[in-house]
């Protein structure tokens, strides 16, 4: 479908699209679909054969499975007072995706938006961007959340996919444990312990625009209590394409290393200790501005990245509840980019303590640290001031998970404490309840502060926007600053849950919420100044970061699970979300944010297991329109399919489709100030054969 044809649809209203030829090839695909769906199932149940012994979870399995982020300890997901949900390795697997960005599209209420070969704008519950800001990422413990633009590079944060056990997504604040930035949502990404990967592993594949990867794995131990794993993968990305249908000269190569060992002394001490290191380079076009006509340039540059971490966990329980963690982790990244270059170091630690205390407490608390060393070489349109700085962070949380009626009603009650180099001292609370009025039923509430500290970018940068022609000849120069007196993002959020397992092979999750937030960012202008030094002299028209905007947001996400037979499970998700931002009366802010995540949004999954050990695995995704990019976005339906076969459980081929209905589509616009030009997602698919040995 052209984009002219996008255009009309969106100009003509939902209904004229109901009746568009768009809406009959869809539906005319997934008829076809649902009809391949019930023959196959039907040959299955005809065949009389047992699927094969593939791990697949049944319902009962996927509700109890253990998870952590919610509470830092272990518990029942079907127990977690959280919009909590889990992707596990297997869903990974048979979703047929290559990277962790593109696993998160399986969440309900997460907006996944790619806009270039390695760049995604991923967000819960609203305020989608290049870097999501409110959104805390971890991996095995580990953050990767950057301090310098407050968001995410996702290109770097990746690993051998088969060695994740489980991705766990909280939707909503989670500032009480994980601390400030912990917004909106959380993401952890879990590996499996080095016991559950012994021998060997290689996949290999290529395609259309996952040109060729490869990946392999070695696990082994030594004696009876030390494990250990080793793994390397290579992957290269191709362009994207841009909204005329050329290609957008972004493709994207990687290489990672890496290793970990567990070793369990005794049944109740384990020591963890992993590392990786990784390169890649990829190209982007960015539009510069330019002080002469045409007053823009587009630039294409070819950049890259590299980095390492290191991570060692000792773990000490014993048979009363009572556990002591002690975490270090030291990373360091480096990238460069055409507008600017950044190596930053980061070392952490952190420690915690969990006791009961008599029956009726479950007492966990810790105390951390974290320094951030950042060295910056600035372009002539972007500038860090000054250009190397230290950050420190000091933290303790304390929760308490109090029992009010044995096996009915719990109360959980915490804060974090921090005390950080940009806006000062934080206090982050929560109180949640769980109410489990009998084995099948789940309801649980929470109240919730978090907040979202200043990044350097708002607080140290000086970067080029815009020219154009400006009175008396001379060009307008216009400019973000960051500015020092720039605080935190605040934000108190209430939700309602509730669980339901009516038959044992139907459940249904509900999360309702409503958030209000203060001092959201703003962007005011200055006073405009003659530049008579530069040449050619010019008018700069500053703008700097404020804190002028309040808002509130409120929608709900729904999350089912349909297994009516061994050989079949359907997932049918949906969320809806309404965003009202208010700037206040000195404010010259336009309240785009509202309309840049989608109001709607639907996921279907089918996951068949079929005779002759084949499987047939189906998902579709319905994300609406954001009117408020750049060009506008319109909505889209994205359809992926993968056949999978595997004769024996050392040997596996998957044939995969990714975007099948249309040629192309954009996910994420343009937005004023940001250079990086958008692109549109293609049809693509690919092979891939994996052994085990």
């Amino acid at each position: 479908m052209t984009r002219g044809n996008r255009m009309l649809r969106e100009r003509a209203g939902p209904w004229t699209f109901l009746r568009s030829g768009l809406t009959v090839r869809v539906a005319l695909i997934l008829v076809l679909t649902w009809g391949l769906i019930v023959g196959l199932a039907h040959a299955s149940a005809q065949a009389q054969q047992s699927p094969p012994d593939l791990t697949e979870l049944s319902l009962e399995q996927l509700m109890s499975i253990e998870i952590t982020s919610v509470s830092k300890r272990e518990e029942r997901l079907w127990e977690s007072a959280a919009a909590v949900s889990v992707i596990t390795g297997e869903d990974i697997r048979r979703a047929g995706v290559k990277s962790i960005p593109e696993a998160l599209r399986l969440v309900p209420g997460l907006q996944v938006a790619q806009f270039g070969s390695n760049r995604w704008a991923i967000s819960a519950r609203g305020f989608n961007g290049t870097f999501s800001n409110k959104l805390l990422v971890l991996i095995d413990g580990r953050t990767v959340y950057t301090p310098l633009f407050a968001g995410v590079f996702w290109d770097v944060q990746d690993t051998l996919l088969e060695d994740v056990d489980r991705i766990e997504v909280i939707r909503g604040p989670g500032g009480t444990l994980w601390g400030a930035n912990a917004v909106n949502g959380v993401i952890n990404v879990i590996t499996k312990q080095a016991k559950a990967t012994q021998g060997g592993y290689l996949e290999v594949g290529g395609g259309s625009e996952e040109r060729g990867f490869v990946g392999t794995r070695y696990g082994g131990r030594v004696g009876d209590d030390l494990f250990y794993r080793g793994y390397f993968k290579y992957a290269n990305h191709d362009n994207l394409v841009t909204a005329t249908g050329r290609e957008a000269a972004d493709d994207w190569r990687t290489y990672r290393g890496g290793f970990r060992l567990d070793w369990e002394p005794s049944t109740r001490d384990t020591m963890t200790v992993q590392g990786d290191l990784y390169k890649g380079d990829f190209g982007q076009t960015l539009t510069i501005p330019s002080l002469t006509p045409p007053f823009s340039v587009a630039s294409d540059s070819r950049d890259d990245f590299a980095g390492g971490n290191f991570l060692t966990r000792f773990r000490h329980k014993t048979a009363d509840r009572t556990e002591t963690t002690f975490q270090f982790y030291y990373d360091r990244t480096h990238r460069r980019e055409l507008l600017f270059h950044e190596m930053r170091d980061t070392v952490d630690l952190d420690f915690q303590h969990r006791f009961p205390i008599g029956v009726r407490h479950d007492l966990i608390w810790g105390v951390g640290t974290r320094v951030t060393i950042d060295s910056i070489d600035n372009s002539g349109s972007l500038v860090f001031a000054p250009t190397r700085r230290t950050d420190h962070l000091v933290s303790g949380f304390i929760q308490d998970q109090i029992t009010l009626i044995p096996e009915r009603l719990t109360l959980t009650l915490g804060s974090k404490f921090e005390q950080n180099s940009y806006s000062g001292f934080e206090a982050q609370p929560n109180a949640r309840l769980l109410y489990s009025p009998n084995d099948w039923n789940r309801v649980w509430a929470a109240v919730s502060r978090a907040v979202r500290t200043p990044a350097r970018f708002e607080r140290d940068v000086q970067t080029n926007v815009a020219a154009f022609p400006g009175p008396g000849g001379l060009t307008t120069l216009v400019q973000t600053a960051g500015n020092s007196d720039f605080t935190s993002e605040e934000l108190l959020a209430f939700e309602l849950g509730y669980r339901v397992q009516p038959v044992e092979w139907l459940s249904v999750d509900l999360a309702g919420f409503y958030t209000i937030y203060d001092n959201l960012r703003t962007s005011e202008p200055g006073t405009p100044a003659l530049a008579t030094g530069a040449s050619p002299p010019h008018i700069v028209q500053p703008f700097l970061f404020d804190n002028r905007m309040s808002g509130n947001t409120y929608g709900v996400e729904i999350a089912s699970t349909w297994h009516p037979v061994s050989f079949w499970r359907l997932h049918l998700n949906y969320s809806y979300l309404k965003i009202e931002l208010h700037p206040d009366a000195t404010s010259v802010e336009k309240t785009q944010d509202e309309r840049r995540s989608p109001r709607h949004q639907v996921q279907v999954r089918s996951l068949l297991d079929l005779p002759w050990h084949l499987q047939f695995d189906a998902s579709a995704f319905f994300v609406d329109r954001l009117p408020k990019l750049e060009p506008t976005v319109p909505s889209y339906l994205r359809l992926d399919l993968r056949l999978g076969w595997r004769p024996t459980k050392a040997f596996e081929l998957s044939l995969v489709g990714q975007n099948l209905l249309d040629n192309r589509h954009p996910e994420w616009g343009g937005i004023f100030g940001v250079p990086v030009m958008p692109t549109e997602v293609q049809r693509s698919g690919y092979v891939q054969a994996t052994w085990r040995f």
